[in-house]
């Protein structure tokens, strides 16, 4: 993989894994017109960075998870940590028995991708125009596996993980940025865990891109990741999502129509 390769995956990475324009399906159209095949290895590093990049901008909320955990203690720390393993279940349960059906989903599909993201559009749409006479509604146990399966849901290629975690979240009735903030520190604990199973799986080359590279993609993904977080949390925040649902709609419509004719 050279340089540049590099820099437009990590950037595209960055941005999309917190906008909500579907990461996997942006990443499938890009390596489709770099004619780039997909590296393990490079996604792992992406997703790392995107991970940290998160971390830094949620680390007060991420101890607070951790303190919750370790003391166990009935209080919102605490509660908060369990509301985020609950909406774990979801995602875990489909990766690890339904991997296979998953991965064959990501086999230069771009129809799919292309529908995803109409339906993206759709959601983030709807999301945008709700409106709740008191959005106060508490996030709870059950909730949080709605969320979570919503989370699931969005591993097919071309769906918004943020997309589909935020919008559901608000047609539940949370608050807009308590969902933001909810999808966002949820997506860590399934990030690490996928990229533990893509290290221990041994189908990682570690001779297959050069460090240079590597580390280009990690500052790319991890510096425009930084960036796009702050930037989704004031988005959400004050109802921007339907100029997200406008592009994916657009290019989701591009796609299918585009594949229809190949």
């Amino acid at each position: 993989m050279d340089l540049l390769n590099a820099i437009i995956l990590g950037i595209v990475q960055g941005l999309t894994e917190f906008l909500p324009v579907s990461s996997s399906g942006h990443l499938e159209i890009v390596e489709f017109f770099l004619k780039s095949e997909g590296n393990l290895l490079m996604t792992v590093v992406l997703h790392f960075a995107t991970a940290l990049s998160t971390m830094i901008i949620f680390w007060k909320d991420i101890k607070e998870i951790i303190f919750g955990l370790i003391y166990f203690k009935n209080n919102e720390a605490f509660l908060f940590s369990l509301k985020i393993i609950i909406s774990m279940i979801p995602a875990v349960f489909v990766g690890l028995f339904f991997e296979e059906q998953v991965e064959m989903l990501f086999s230069n599909k771009l129809s799919l991708v292309g529908f995803m993201l109409i339906v993206t559009s759709a959601l983030l749409f709807l999301a945008d125009k709700v409106k709740f006479r008191v959005s106060s509604e508490k996030l709870n146990i059950s909730n949080s596996f709605l969320i979570g399966i919503a989370q699931a849901i969005a591993i097919l290629p071309g769906m918004s993980r943020s997309g589909a975690t935020i919008s559901t979240a608000i047609f539940l009735g949370i608050n807009k940025e308590k969902a933001a903030r909810f999808s966002f520190l949820m997506a860590i604990p399934i990030i690490f865990g996928k990229m533990s199973k893509d290290i221990l799986s041994g189908e990682i080359m570690y001779n297959s891109v050069a460090l240079f590279p590597l580390s280009v993609g990690f500052i790319s993904a991890f510096v425009t990741g930084i960036i796009a977080c702050k930037w989704m949390l004031k988005l959400v925040k004050n109802s921007k999502l339907k100029y997200f649902a406008y592009y994916c709609l657009l290019v989701g419509t591009i796609i299918v129509i585009a594949n229809s004719f190949s």
